[in-house]
C-alpha cells in the first residue's frame, strides 16, 4: 500500500511539472552547457555590398553604420602613428578607412578605421608607427615613445628621461615624442641599452 501511495506521489510530481497548455517543457542547460542562440542573433551569411563612407563620423557611429550593413569585422588604429588604443570609441573620429567607400566587398572583409581623439586634426595621411628594428636601430626623432618601445626588442633595456630641465617622468608613453636617442639611427643592435629622451607632443624638443 505505502509503494502505491509513493508511486502515485511521483507520478503526480511528473503531471505537476507539465506547462498548464500542454506544451512540453523545456529544461535549462545543463550546467557547462550554452544554449545555442536563434538564427536571428547571427550575423547574416557573408554576401556582397557596397562599403559605407565612414571617414568623418565619430568612431563609435561609424562602427554601428558598419555593422548596419553587414561588416561586422571591424578594427581601428592610431592615424597620427602614436600606437593609441582606441579604449572609449566615443572619444575618437574616423580619419581614414582601408577601403574605399562604395567599393563593392564581402560583408566578411575586415574594414580597418585610422582614428585620432576628438580634439585633434587629421593627418593628410596616416602616419605609421616606427618598423620592428631587426638589427639595425630605426630613426625615433618624432614617434611617441610607445611607438618606439614596441618596434625594439622586448629583452632591450631602455631609459627614457624628459628632454627639458623638469625631470618630468614619463608616464603615458603615447603622450610623449622622442627628441634624441642613443644609439643614433641606422647603428647595428646587438643587445645595447636604448636611451631616449623625449617631450609632449604639444612642446617642442
Amino acid at each position: 500500500m505505502i509503494g502505491a501511495i509513493l508511486l502515485a506521489t511521483a507520478a503526480g510530481g511528473v503531471v505537476a511539472c507539465q506547462p498548464a497548455d500542454g506544451s512540453k517543457a523545456t529544461g535549462a542547460p545543463a550546467s557547462g552547457v550554452t544554449a545555442s542562440t536563434s538564427k536571428d542573433d547571427k550575423p547574416a551569411a557573408a554576401g556582397r555590398k557596397a562599403v559605407p563612407n565612414l571617414v568623418g563620423m565619430g568612431l563609435q557611429s561609424a562602427q554601428d553604420a558598419a555593422q548596419e550593413q553587414g561588416f561586422y569585422s571591424l578594427k581601428s588604429h592610431d592615424s597620427l602613428g602614436r600606437d593609441r588604443m582606441q579604449i572609449l570609441d566615443r572619444d575618437w573620429k574616423v580619419c581614414s578607412q582601408n577601403t574605399k567607400a562604395g567599393t563593392t566587398a564581402s560583408t566578411d572583409t575586415t574594414l580597418d578605421l585610422g582614428a585620432v581623439k576628438l580634439a585633434e586634426k587629421c593627418p593628410s595621411k596616416d602616419e605609421s608607427a616606427p618598423s620592428a628594428a631587426g638589427g639595425t636601430m630605426p630613426d625615433f626623432k618624432g614617434k611617441s615613445v610607445k611607438a618606439a618601445r614596441a618596434a625594439l626588442d622586448p629583452s632591450t633595456s631602455i631609459t627614457v628621461k624628459d628632454a627639458s630641465a623638469s625631470d618630468r617622468l614619463v608616464l603615458i608613453e603615447s603622450n610623449w615624442k622622442v627628441c634624441t636617442q642613443s644609439p643614433s639611427a641606422g647603428t647595428a643592435l646587438r643587445g645595447q641599452p636604448v636611451a631616449l629622451t623625449a617631450a609632449k607632443f604639444e612642446e617642442s624638443c
